[in-house]
This record gives C-alpha cells, sequence and structure tokens, in this order.
C-alpha cells in the first residue's frame, strides 16, 4: 500500500507576485532573508533586535555573546553576498546519516545549503539556455540534460575547496545544481544543493532531482481555487 506525498502550503505560494512554484522534502529549514537582511533602523529591524534578545541574555558570559554576534554578522554578510547574485530562496538541510561507508548505522548528522537563485540570460530556445549553462562554466561534470514537467533543465556537479587563507576547513565542498530556464527565454533558476557529505553524492543528487520535478512556473493553486470557488 502507497500512501499520497504529503504537502504543507506555505503563504508565499499564494503571493500574487509570485514567478515560480517548488516543494522541499523533509529536513529542510527555511531561512528568513527578508527578516535577517533587515535595514539598519527600520522596524523590521528592530523587531529582529527583540527576537534576538532572549538569545544574548541567555549567554553565560560575554565571551560568548560577542562570538555570537560576531557569528550572526558574518551570516548575514553571506546571506547578503547571495542575494547580491539572484538568490531569492535558501534552506538548511539536516538529516540523519543511515550508514557509514563500512555499511554500520552512524546516525551522524549531514548538512546541506539548497538555494534557489534567478539568472538573466541571452534571448534563446529554453533547450539551448540550459545547455549552455552547463558548457560555458567551467568545472562542470557529470552533466545530465532532463526534460521535466516544467520543461527542459540541466543537472550538473562542481566540487570547491575553500581557498588555505579563507580559515575554512579544507573540506571538499559538493555542489549539485540544476538549471531550469524560464519560459519567457530571457532567464533561468538554478537549484543548487551543497555539502561537505561528498559520499552521499548520489542520494543529494536524487533530493535535488526530486524538487527540480515539482518545480512549476505556473500557479498549480489556481485549478484547485476554481474547483472552491
Amino acid at each position: 500500500m502507497t500512501t499520497a506525498p504529503h504537502f504543507v502550503v506555505t503563504d508565499s505560494a499564494r503571493d500574487p507576485d509570485a514567478d515560480i512554484w517548488f516543494a522541499e522534502p523533509e529536513g529542510f529549514t527555511p531561512i528568513p532573508l527578508d527578516a535577517l537582511l533587515t535595514p539598519p533602523g527600520s522596524p523590521a529591524a528592530d523587531n529582529l533586535r527583540a527576537v534576538l534578545a532572549p538569545f544574548l541574555d541567555a549567554a553565560p558570559d560575554e565571551k560568548a555573546r560577542q562570538q555570537f554576534i560576531a557569528q550572526m554578522a558574518q551570516g548575514r554578510q553571506l546571506l547578503g553576498a547571495l542575494c547580491e547574485i539572484g538568490t531569492v530562496h535558501c534552506s538548511i538541510g539536516l538529516h540523519r546519516d543511515d550508514i557509514d561507508d563500512a555499511g554500520n548505522t552512524s546516525g551522524q548528522p549531514l548538512l546541506a545549503l539548497f538555494t534557489l537563485s534567478w539568472r538573466d540570460t541571452a534571448l534563446a530556445p529554453r533547450a539551448v539556455t540550459a545547455a549552455r549553462a552547463v558548457t560555458s562554466a567551467a568545472g562542470h561534470t557529470r552533466i545530465e540534460y532532463l526534460e521535466l514537467p516544467c520543461g527542459p533543465a540541466t543537472v550538473s556537479e562542481t566540487v570547491l575547496i575553500p581557498q588555505a587563507d579563507r580559515g575554512l576547513p579544507q573540506m571538499p565542498l559538493l555542489q549539485i545544481h540544476a538549471h531550469l530556464p524560464h519560459p519567457d527565454c530571457k532567464r533561468l533558476v538554478v537549484l543548487a544543493l551543497s555539502t561537505t557529505a561528498g559520499a552521499r553524492r548520489e542520494q543529494y543528487r536524487t533530493i535535488l532531482r526530486q524538487i527540480a520535478e515539482l518545480v512549476s512556473f505556473e500557479n498549480p493553486l489556481e485549478p484547485e481555487a476554481s474547483v472552491a470557488s
């Protein structure tokens, strides 16, 4: 016996200005970009400070409090950089690893970052744009061409190693990309799933493909609304 998948519809799905709809699997928690990237001095910034106040008050000492503030500032800077290049949504994925490389249960937490970004493109047929997205950029491997319900797409992978002078762990970062051209043929959406758990690349690739397969450039809620009326 099989059961139908369960979906939770967020308020953003009913945004009249929305131009893309998608679904995330369990284990992903959206990052509230608008709430975190508030302009200084705005009412929203005051609300953010009020929300963070209990965390600061709970810090065991001033050093821990300053570390939290510094980490928040660094996180806001990174999110701001993502938004500057067209990212409109990101989520943190947290899953428990089922098995280790020896086939034993490890139970270790696996972290991933999912982002959805828009890119402007030259006017061209959608299949051409999907192909160009991976052939015009260096480092893309395991390229796969797909025909999804929303149109043509490409899936590819890149592996990045942070520069030593950045102070980041020297762990390879696997990034799995899905490029989905918009029907207007002038832009495309890039879905990206990034993780240091390279040994689970097949599982993460499957997750990203599942997200891409559910992408729609037309409001999937409209038929339901017309039936209800």
